[in-house]
């Protein structure tokens, strides 16, 4: 006799837990006719492989032992002190190796946070839109959202300041993408952010700063962090390596000043996972060492995304229906259009798969789910004569689409 169990009684959260839209997208980009303009994926032809394999072997004739073995939460200290020292190079950041906590992926460090600060119905304040990572992180401890208006120079702080004056109760946090941001491609003007870390300084209230593409700009750098201007402590800042060099290592850091707060994140990864890839941190670690060599593969990354950045803006001009509008970012991956109010991408998307391209639909980038009108466009992982074809295709659907709507 066969014993039929109970559904598994799972915890309230899961409610909210949603598949990502970008991963269950990917499924479909695996057909080689598909133009994918949808996954946040690097361009793979440029990731430095046997540069990488020649950092694998070195650690594993100097240091095999130690990259097979379990190490500490934090991170192995050679790591730590290259974060801590390229953030003082670059930014004049008062920044020491035992303010890194080293992540696997930028992802978990959002995961981490949310950990140590959210119980249910805590209030989270983000941009609008903002990076469908960081609230399908967040979600799975069920805080309320607080969008804050942004345009096309970032976060408003008119918005912020208005927002916090209204809010009962105040945010937890604000989590902010100030370079190229995702999905977007906005920077946050120099000018705003002394303005909004005055603002959360005014408020109390803690700033999460998320920067994985600061390190791909095109024509010039973007302005200091805000870690860099705020009191220390009060911002607690991510970057990763995924963007540098390949996000298949995994590796990623925190940058947390208050030392409570980075022994509770601590306490929190210890839970997780016990400690990143010993082996990923040490390859890494090992790869980077060599400044002039990452500066060089930095500079071909930057090159080649500004070109395809360009293919596509070209792209979108020579091809797009006039109620089609975007923005043209100074770096990162990502290009947002929008397609007016009598097209859903939602149903767009649909449209655009049965023509073998695919992008990602606005709507899961609104905390509130609630405008339908816009679309995630990334450029940096197809060649110039693919993104041409796609959005010659993206182009043809979004006609029929507005057809369809009549």
């Amino acid at each position: 006799m066969d014993i039929v169990l109970p559904p598994p009684r799972l915890a309230r959260r899961c409610e909210r837990l949603k598949p990502s839209t970008i991963r269950e997208m990917l499924k479909v980009t695996q057909d080689p006719k598909v133009i994918s303009f949808g996954g946040g994926l690097p361009a793979a032809e440029l990731f430095p492989v046997d540069d990488v394999s020649a950092a694998q072997d070195r650690v594993m004739r100097t240091r095999g032992a130690a990259a097979l073995q379990y190490s500490v939460t934090d991170g192995i200290p050679e790591l730590r002190e290259w974060v801590a020292a390229r953030l003082r190079t670059k930014h004049g950041l008062d920044a020491e190796a035992g303010d890194v906590v080293i992540t696997g992926g930028s992802q978990q460090g959002l995961d981490l946070y949310a950990r140590v600060f959210l119980d249910a119905g805590d209030v989270v304040a983000l941009e609008n839109p903002s990076y469908l990572g960081a609230i399908q992180a967040f979600d799975a401890f069920e805080p309320v959202y607080l969008p804050i208006a942004s345009d096309a120079h970032g976060i408003v702080p008119e918005a912020l300041e208005a927002a916090f004056a209204r809010a009962d109760p105040l945010p937890k946090f604000l989590y902010l993408v100030p370079n190229y941001e995702n999905p977007t491609g906005n920077t946050l003007a120099a000018e705003r952010r002394p303005r909004v870390v005055a603002i959360c300084a005014r408020y109390g209230i803690p700033i999460l700063e998320d920067d994985p593409y600061g390190e791909i700009w095109f024509e010039r750098e973007p302005p200091p962090p805000l870690i860099k201007t705020a009191a220390k402590g009060t911002v607690t800042y991510l970057g990763t390596g995924s963007k540098m060099v390949a996000p298949g290592l995994r590796v990623a850091w925190m940058v947390v000043p208050d030392r409570a707060l980075r022994d509770k994140v601590v306490t929190a990864k210890q839970g997780a996972d016990l400690h990143s890839s010993s082996y990923a941190q040490y390859v890494f670690a090992e790869y980077v060492a060599d400044e002039p060599r990452l500066a060089a593969h930095l500079a071909c990354v930057r090159a080649t995304y500004r070109t395809r950045r360009d293919a596509m803006t070209a792209a979108l001009r020579r091809e797009m229906p006039a109620h089609v509008h975007w923005d043209v970012p100074d770096g990162g991956m990502f290009l947002w259009a929008t397609v007016g109010e009598r097209i859903d991408t939602e149903e767009l998307f649909e449209r655009a798969v049965r023509d073998d391209v695919v992008f990602v639909p606005g709507r899961p980038f609104y905390p509130n789910k609630d405008r339908g009108d816009a679309m995630r466009l990334n450029f940096s992982a197809m060649s110039e004569d693919r993104i041409a074809e796609g959005i010659v295709r993206l182009a043809a659907a979004i006609r029929g689409e507005r057809g369809a709507s009549r």
